[in-house]
């Protein structure tokens, strides 16, 4: 997808599938879209999931439900890559030079004024899908960790709960042993250390990784700022 982008020359670039699962007939309304009523992106989006397995349509709306809540990127559940973009917009993207490219995500980072046209799920005229459920749980995987550090805050809240568990633990069996006069067997000690020293690990490694986060995303080279517009570009 990448080097076809780079490698296009037009005014307007669409990328649809070549199996027809994409509906070649709403380009027509898509072009309309950008040259009439001013978009810089006209894309689709699947209202139904016809012919998908039960059980795939599930965490695929789980997974957009969940991206949104975690990232500032806004993703549009059902969304396709099927769509009718501006040259504008395409040297936009190409302008990000990461290795790991969700799609989605830089298509909304981008920020330009996108339609989106509705249409039902239709079966491809040829070919099987090589998008398996594990290569789509990888898929989603990338997304998120490109677009979200929350995981990373995540394991740091973990770390401090787990301490605080501890800390609770150890004060119940003091108190267990002075008031109560409790012989203090071997293992609630033991599982108190475990959880301490689990506790520290996973805070500290929840630290490391919020440090770790800024030098993963600056080594992305995004771009701090896109200009559409320049109202200095006619003056001399």
């Amino acid at each position: 997808m990448y080097a076809g982008l780079e490698h296009s020359k037009g005014d307007y670039i669409t990328i649809m599938d070549a199996d027809l699962q994409d509906p070649p007939y709403l380009l027509e309304e898509m072009y309309y879209g950008i040259k009439e009523e001013g978009y810089d992106c006209v894309g689709t989006r699947r209202v139904t999931r016809k012919g998908e397995p039960p059980i795939r349509s599930f965490f695929a709306r789980m997974f957009y439900r969940l991206i949104n809540k975690m990232s500032k990127v806004e993703l549009v559940d059902g969304a396709r890559d099927y769509r009718l973009m501006t040259r504008q917009m395409v040297d936009a993207i190409l302008t990000m030079k990461e290795y790991k490219r969700f799609s989605k995500g830089l298509f909304s980072f981008v920020g330009f004024k996108t339609k989106w046209l509705e249409y039902e799920n239709v079966e491809r005229v040829a070919g099987k899908t090589t998008w398996s459920f594990w290569k789509l749980f990888i898929y989603a995987i990338d997304g998120i960790t490109a677009f979200s550090t929350v995981p990373l805050v995540a394991s740091a809240a973990i770390g401090i709960l787990f301490c605080f568990i501890s800390f609770i633990m150890i004060l119940i069996i003091i108190a267990k042993t002075l008031l109560y006069g409790d012989p203090v067997s071997g293992w609630p000690s033991l599982v108190c250390i475990i959880f301490m020293v689990s506790g520290i690990q996973l805070f500290c490694m929840g630290i490391m990784g919020q440090y770790l986060s800024n030098t993963y995303l600056e080594t992305k080279k995004r771009p701090i700022y896109i200009i559409k517009e320049r109202s200095d570009e006619n003056e001399t």
